[in-house]
């Protein structure tokens, strides 16, 4: 059992880092010549090739889901890669490559709402006071995000929404996984998430054409790596191991998002964003680990009741 669980604390060791570097290429990508959704029409073609190529390959992994999953598939696919990759692009026109991190970061925090409301689990004083920080530290960083007469960027609402739809993405793929698996349920998801950008269609070969080629060379890197290889490693890491413990490795992504825009961007986030960071992670710790042994003793003593 530890060695399974060593094997999926890497794969979302390196699932963590790969996504750290998405929202640096995405900046690329945008600042380089692409509109925002070609950018993620590009993006999700090419990964969407590498898996239909995969399904093609003799011994290949890949087979038709059955007929009373298909809806929940597509469903899962338009919340967790149409919305989330459209909010992210599109919040990216204005918000910068390590705040975007920062905020994304938060995403285990509507994630723990999702639970307590559809999964009807009981948060203890801890678990509220860390969701009350986590939201404290969300208005910090949006805070950081526009100008001193601009108030808070307009791309801040987009990416929170990307960062709501993650955490429903992450809540309902995990029983999928004990049907497919990693390679197939990512497979599915990223079809049915790319059929919605079809319509960015127009225009494409002119944005491609026009593009410089750190761009072009960005876009590339975000197909096959943080949307193809990095959701296979993630829905892997989720299969071996416990779910809570393996996405507790995503505090880790705001870190990595800053570091690699400030190494290939120059840029930092606004002091007030970095603070407000810090502390929306801090509260997620604290939900997820303090709040949730807080959760285990309150249920043990309604259990002696």
């Amino acid at each position: 059992m530890e060695k399974l669980n060593t094997k999926a604390l890497i794969l979302a060791s390196i699932t963590v880092v790969i996504w750290g570097s998405t929202f640096t290429a995405i900046s690329s990508g945008l600042h380089g010549g692409y509109s925002a959704g070609h950018l993620v029409l590009v993006r999700f073609i090419i990964a969407s090739f590498l898996f239909g190529v995969t399904a093609l390959l003799p011994g290949g992994k890949i087979h038709l889901p059955k007929k009373e999953d298909i809806l929940k598939i597509l469903l899962i696919g338009w919340i967790g890669i149409s919305v989330y990759h459209i909010s992210i692009t599109f919040g990216q026109l204005t918000v910068s490559a390590g705040t975007t991190g920062m905020l994304i970061g938060s995403a285990p925090i509507f994630t723990t709402i999702i639970a307590v409301i559809v999964l009807k689990e009981r948060l203890g004083t801890i678990g509220w006071i860390g969701l009350s920080l986590g939201f404290l530290g969300i208005l910090m960083i949006a805070l950081g995000t526009g100008s001193s007469s601009s108030g808070i960027s307009k791309g801040v609402f987009l990416v929170l929404l990307a960062a709501v739809s993650t955490a429903i993405f992450f809540v309902f793929q995990k029983p999928l996984l004990k049907k497919y698996n990693p390679i197939e349920l990512t497979a599915y998801l990223t079809w049915a998430g790319t059929l919605p950008f079809l319509i960015f269609m127009p225009g494409l070969l002119q944005d491609i054409q026009h593009a410089s080629m750190e761009a072009n060379l960005s876009v590339i890197y975000l197909g096959i790596f943080p949307t193809a290889i990095a959701y296979i490693t993630w829905a892997s890491a989720l299969s071996l191991g416990n779910a809570s413990t393996v996405s507790n490795m995503l505090y880790i992504e705001p870190v990595v998002s800053i570091i690699v825009s400030w190494i290939w961007l120059h840029e930092l986030p606004a002091p007030i964003s970095i603070v407000g960071g810090i502390v929306a992670i801090s509260s997620v710790i604290l939900v997820n680990i303090y709040g949730k042994r807080e959760n285990i003793l309150i249920k043990k003593k309604i259990q002696h009741l």
